[in-house]
């Protein structure tokens, strides 16, 4: 036939191209039929299929891309994918059953199974050794003061002592939260304080080397779970009193603020009570944010050197573990680059399950990133 009465040539489409996605339709309509005969199956439903596939193959790469990128790897392996798919929580639940060839598990070890630091000896030495220097200071003190006034035992002497005392305890301060808790991660924040990652059993909340404890509650500051319980078998009777008074003078608490209690019983000073927003309430990520510049501006006013923070949304208020530590992580973050200058030294994190060390992990690894 000529060229005149000849049809136009037309560039033939797969329905992949023509629907948008680059996962197969067609192959997804094939399998659709295999698994179901019984059915009628639509043309949009493998449409659908491929382009649901396609977005959560984009997701757990993009995931386990930041993995590889936290680990210092070039290339993505199986473990990066486990890694992805268990500290993200939605992704976790859609594949619960799943099994990963070759992608290990998420690491759980107990504190009492990991080895102590080489150098705690050499560390608990050098302070037996500044403590031993520091009384025979103390003691030369003494006799100088007394051959001085010659039985002028008043108030001078005692200020002296009481001053070297206070320098003594300075000297024993301890970047270690104590016995049950293990530092998994830290760095350094903008004025110089560190930010530690711990990881213990909710237990032994109350035993921590720590001049504060973030207690997050509700606004009747309620102890009837989580950390609130733990705190409460830790101090007793006289914790519980304590809160009890601190009830009737603040009243109800509203959200994001915080109120403080003593924390006798305990290593700790002082007790943080915050109460913290529900998920889906609104504005409940800047009310969490603030709920934090909270209680970082309470620990600074009652000139604190060291707190404790718990993961700060319980169970009850609903929020995603991912989310939370953004906004936690955010706001402790910018409170200290607005800060010109604070009396808080060290920040721990203390956690007690896998997944929100998976993620408190990947987050601060984001930051040192920033």
């Amino acid at each position: 036939m000529s060229a005149r009465g000849g049809k136009k040539k037309t560039t033939k489409l797969s329905r992949s191209a023509r629907a948008g996605v680059i996962f197969p339709v067609g192959r997804m309509m094939r399998y659709l039929r295999t698994g179901t005969h019984k059915y009628r199956i639509g043309m949009g439903a493998p449409v659908y299929m491929a382009a649901v596939i396609e977005y959560l193959a984009a997701e757990i790469l993009e995931l386990a891309g930041n993995a590889a990128r936290d680990n210092k790897k070039g290339r993505i392996t199986p473990r990066h994918i486990k890694l992805a798919v268990a500290n993200d929580e939605e992704l976790n639940q859609l594949l619960r059953g799943v099994t990963i060839s070759n992608g290990g598990v998420l690491p759980r070890i107990h504190p009492e199974l990991l080895s102590k630091k080489r150098g705690a000896r050499a560390k608990a030495d050098a302070q037996a050794t500044v403590s031993e220097k520091t009384e025979k200071q103390i003691k030369s003190m003494k006799k100088s003061l007394t051959k001085k006034s010659r039985g002028k035992r008043g108030r001078k002497a005692r200020k002296s002592t009481e001053n070297d005392k206070d320098a003594s305890n300075n000297l024993r301060v301890e970047d270690e939260p104590g016995e049950g808790f293990t530092i998994l991660s830290a760095k350094s924040l903008f004025l110089g304080q560190k930010l530690s990652l711990t990881e213990s059993e909710i237990g032994k909340i109350g035993t921590i080397k720590v001049e504060g404890i973030i207690n997050p509650t509700n606004a009747e500051i309620d102890l009837k779970d989580g950390v609130g319980g733990a705190l409460e078998k830790a101090g007793g009777r006289d914790f519980l009193e304590a809160v009890k008074e601190l009830r009737k003078t603040q009243g109800p608490l509203e959200v994001a603020s915080v109120a403080v209690s003593q924390a006798t019983g305990m290593a700790a000073r002082f007790i943080i009570h915050c109460n913290v927003p529900q998920w889906g309430s609104d504005k409940c990520e800047d009310q969490l944010e603030k709920t934090v510049k909270n209680c970082l501006c309470v620990a600074e006013e009652k000139k604190l050197k060291s707190v404790a923070f718990p993961s700060l949304p319980a169970g009850r208020n609903g929020f995603p573990k991912q989310t939370a530590a953004q906004l936690i992580l955010k706001a402790i973050s910018n409170h200290f680059v607005s800060a010109t200058t604070s009396s808080l030294k060290n920040i721990y994190f203390v956690l007690f399950d896998s997944e929100s060390i998976g993620i408190y992990l990947q987050e601060m690894a984001k930051m040192d990133g920033k």
